[in-house]
Parts: C-alpha cells; structure tokens; sequence
C-alpha cells in the first residue's frame, strides 16, 4: 500500500442529533451563482434574455443587461448588451459595453465594443474603447471619440433632390 492511503484507526466523533441533521441545507451553492451584484438607487439590475426561438420587431430599451440571441428587427439600448453567437440583429445598437459575437446590420455604439471571434458586423462603430478579435468581420467605419458615443447625434442625410421627367403622351396607332 502507498504510505498515503494507510488505514488509520477510526476515531469517534458525536454523530449529529437528526434535528441538527435537518437544519444544515443539503446542497451548498457554487460561490460564483450566490455573488451579489452591486446596489444601485434603482435595485438590482436583471438580465433580459432575448431567446433563440424568439423574433422581435421593433425597438429594445432596456436599462439593464440584454442577451440576444434570437433575431431583432429594431434598434436595442441597454446598459450592456450581449449579441449571442446564432443571434441576428438588424438596427443599432446602443451600450455603455456591448459584446458582439453574432451578426449585426447596423451602427453599433458603445464606450467599450468588443467584436468577437464569431461576429460578422456590417455598419459603423462609434466607440472609446474597441476591441476585434481575430476572425471577426467587420464593414463599415470605426470612429472613436472622447464623448459619449451613445449621446452623439448620428448624422442626417439629406434626401436626395432630382427632377422628374415629364411623361410622354402615348404613342397613337397609324
């Protein structure tokens, strides 16, 4: 036998009352699930999970964190916002820390972008702090400020003036 798992002679120990037994919870969570988040004047902040299944049409405010990953046909604000690996979103996106790992078509604007590995982002980034890993993809213009970039206004286009022709009259028959 290896000199580390040598029987020793048992030792008695009082064994616990069936009352003291009951009292101790049976399961002990894991540290990283009972970890408070910080107070704030307006409560705790809630994760809103936008589901895989799930296809929304329309604009997301949400003042705390969102995690998309299903498909969002509208612009999303948030305190922090998550694109999940298979989510779609189509519109901007607003965050004090946004985390692109799917597919966006749209502006995205944030005091930190982090594009991930699996992110395919087709519009421009407004941004103080950006980071893309390798093999994101990424079309559009990068633009950092030392702004806010959530509060600058994004650039109007101006509609595009031109003339139309007058019509013809028909053509008559000979």
């Amino acid at each position: 036998m290896l000199p580390n798992f040598r029987r020793t002679e048992a030792v008695s120990q009082p064994t616990a009352s069936a009352a003291e037994a009951s009292a101790a919870p049976a399961f002990q969570p894991r540290p990283f699930l009972t970890v408070p988040r910080a107070a704030t004047t307006e409560g705790p902040k809630s994760v809103s999970v936008i589901g895989t299944d799930l296809t929304i049409t329309g604009n997301l405010i949400c003042k705390g964190e969102v995690q998309v990953d299903g498909i969002v046909e509208g612009d999303i604000q948030g305190s922090n916002v998550v694109v999940g690996e298979h989510a779609t979103v189509t519109g901007s996106i607003s965050g004090e820390e946004v985390i692109v790992r799917g597919h966006v078509v749209g502006s995205v604007r944030g005091r930190r972008v982090m594009l991930q590995t699996t992110s395919q982002v087709e519009g421009d980034i407004f941004h103080q702090s950006l980071s893309i890993e390798q093999g994101a993809l990424f079309e559009g213009k990068s633009r950092r400020t030392k702004e806010d970039p959530r509060t600058i206004a994004a650039p109007k286009s101006e509609p595009i003036g031109f003339v139309v022709p007058p019509r013809l009259p028909p053509e008559l028959p000979n």
